[in-house]
């Protein structure tokens, strides 16, 4: 799953939502992934084809980068890193009283954190990324 080949990546997300619906085992990865897609019924149909391209500047929405979105968040909230993401992700719930719409939130911030470290060829900023998220408790 964490390999940086995108078709790896499809493959395991897919191979984890169709062992979901055939009723066998799930390791905890598997788990995580799968309890992320039934939150998105919209994607259900779209996990087993993992060859689609999809153009965000058409206003299409990747939903395999999106389920992995959510999994790096999850997994930033379950070790507190960058340190302070626990009690801002607990702010944001209070005042949002939604935990998927949060989530949303804070992952906008990640996808922005990811792209300018891409696109300027430099390490994930965790200051602007805590100072993103935080600014979310004031809108």
């Amino acid at each position: 799953m964490f390999s940086q080949d995108r078709k790896k990546q499809r493959e395991f997300l897919a191979k984890s939502w169709q062992k979901y619906t055939s009723n066998k085992p799930l390791e905890p990865l598997e788990k995580q992934l799968v309890s992320i897609i039934e939150i998105h019924p919209e994607y259900h149909d779209l996990i087993g084809n993992i060859d689609s391209e999809y153009f965000p500047e058409q206003g299409e929405v990747n939903p395999f980068l999106h389920i992995n979105l959510h999994l790096a968040l999850r997994d930033q909230l379950s070790i507190n890193q960058p340190k302070g993401v626990r009690e801002v992700h607990q702010k944001l719930i209070n005042h949002y009283k939604d935990p998927h719409v949060v989530e949303h939130l804070m992952m906008e911030c990640i996808a922005e954190m990811i792209y300018i470290s891409q696109k300027n060829n430099t390490t994930i900023d965790q200051e602007s990324y805590l100072n993103c998220i935080t600014s979310l408790t004031t809108k």
